[in-house]
């Protein structure tokens, strides 16, 4: 009986916890601002070529514009480096 109980209380929690989303109350929607999409390779190329049609698709999900930037050099870590000393916005 009390793991019924317990059971009961975990779920009213768990609803209540989605309040603040139904009546309009939630964050945000993200991400607010256009996404930046680094691709540490050249224009022109095979991961360039991917990332395009990537980046073409996903503002109709997301609701944000994406900026496609190419970072080429060093195998890569030149645009592993921007990304991973970006500052961090969420």
């Amino acid at each position: 009986m009390q793991l019924i109980t317990h059971l009961r209380r975990r779920a009213l929690l768990g609803a209540a916890a989605t309040l603040p989303a139904a009546r309009g109350e939630a964050q945000a929607r993200w991400p607010a601002q256009p996404i930046r999409f680094v691709v540490p390779f050249p224009p022109g190329g095979l991961v360039d070529l991917l990332a395009r049609p990537l980046a073409a698709r996903l503002p109709q999900l997301l609701g944000q514009p994406i900026i496609v930037e190419n970072r080429p050099g060093a195998g890569g870590n030149i645009g592993a480096e921007l990304v991973a000393k970006a500052a961090p916005d969420g």
